[in-house]
């Protein structure tokens, strides 16, 4: 592999959209060819399984939505970000397994165990370069969310399932902090891009 895997990771609401195309600008004008990409997503069957996932008309399981979140991911590893990153492009991704531990483990009440067979399952050792989680309360991601559009599936949760959520980002915050870089994403834009470019710069 000669690109760099980096991942984003937080609520609706945290900012990863707003900085997204920043970071992959940064990276571009350090002459870098980047590819920006999103899970669940990526590919056509990914969006497909998107749908199907935020369908707020869907009644889904926590197992079959954590099922349905690794069937789309190896599909995403194996038509684009490995190959991107075999080719050397820089893959910018909005989250990845992160979200899952947070959302299906920490939120849904999965299994982290069985979770974690079924990321050796489908990774085998392959993790980002490095992990952007933008933190912040879930009030205040709702706040910034509210009136914006129709709440999507996971939107719909009350703040106890968002709570979870959050304390389960922080857990894999520790647990690998090596790689999972906490930004406060309460601060301002700017605040925030400070924070992200010597990251970015080091990769």
């Amino acid at each position: 592999m000669t690109g760099r895997f980096i991942t984003l990771e937080g609520m609706d609401g945290a900012g990863k959209s707003t900085h997204i195309p920043w970071i992959a600008e940064v990276l571009e004008q350090s002459g870098r060819t980047v590819r920006v990409t999103r899970e669940p997503g990526g590919t056509a069957l990914g969006e497909r399984l998107r749908e199907l996932l935020l369908d707020p008309s869907q009644q889904v399981v926590p197992q079959t939505e954590a099922l349905l979140m690794f069937a789309a991911r190896r599909q995403h590893l194996e038509t684009i970000i490995l190959p991107a990153l075999a080719s050397g492009e820089f893959v910018v991704c909005d989250r990845f397994t992160d979200a899952t531990f947070a959302y299906q483990g920490w939120g849904r009440g999965v299994s982290l165990d069985k979770l974690k067979v079924l990321e050796q399952w489908v990774q085998e050792t392959f993790q980002p370069a490095i992990t952007f989680y933008f933190d912040l309360p879930p009030e205040v991601a709702r706040a910034r969310m509210a009136g914006i559009r129709s709440p999507d599936r996971f939107e719909q949760e009350q703040e106890a399932f968002f709570d979870r959520v959050r304390r389960g980002y922080l857990s894999r915050a520790r647990e690998f902090p090596e790689r999972i870089r906490v930004i406060d994403a309460t601060s301002s834009v700017d605040e925030v891009r400070a924070a992200l470019r010597p990251h970015l710069m080091a990769l």
